[in-house]
């Protein structure tokens, strides 16, 4: 009798929780609708660099993710990471033209030597 008790009170608490759980949490204050937000930050698309463009298979916009995910692909395929030390990747000439003309890149360095291929909207 008392474990039937405790377990009633579960499926009342388990029903609140499923019918606010399907709400969906994507609407914006500014279209009062379901629509999902516009992508801010480093998944916002923007002008890039001729360059980059290039690189990048000739597109004028890209978000940041987008390129450095492509960076990645592009290493990857041609084997430019520095067997002795992953976090190092050598630049042949096509990424050469994207990272300033170096011939060695650190992984964490990516970002930073993108910075300035990404045009600021004014």
């Amino acid at each position: 009798m008392y474990s039937s008790r405790v377990f009633g009170g579960c499926r009342a608490l388990m029903a609140a929780a499923k019918s606010t759980a399907t709400k969906p949490s994507f609407t914006t204050a500014a279209t009062g609708g379901t629509t999902p937000a516009a992508p801010k930050g480093i998944l916002k698309v923007v002008p890039v660099s001729p360059a980059l463009g290039e690189f990048l298979g000739g597109v004028p916009e890209a978000s940041r993710t987008d390129a450095v995910k492509k960076i990645w692909v592009y290493i990857k395929a041609n084997n430019l990471q520095n067997p002795a030390d992953k976090r190092q990747i050598i630049c042949d000439e096509k990424l050469k033209s994207i990272f300033d003309g170096k011939d060695k890149v650190g992984m964490l360095e990516i970002a930073k030597l993108l910075t300035p291929h990404f045009v600021k909207a004014a």
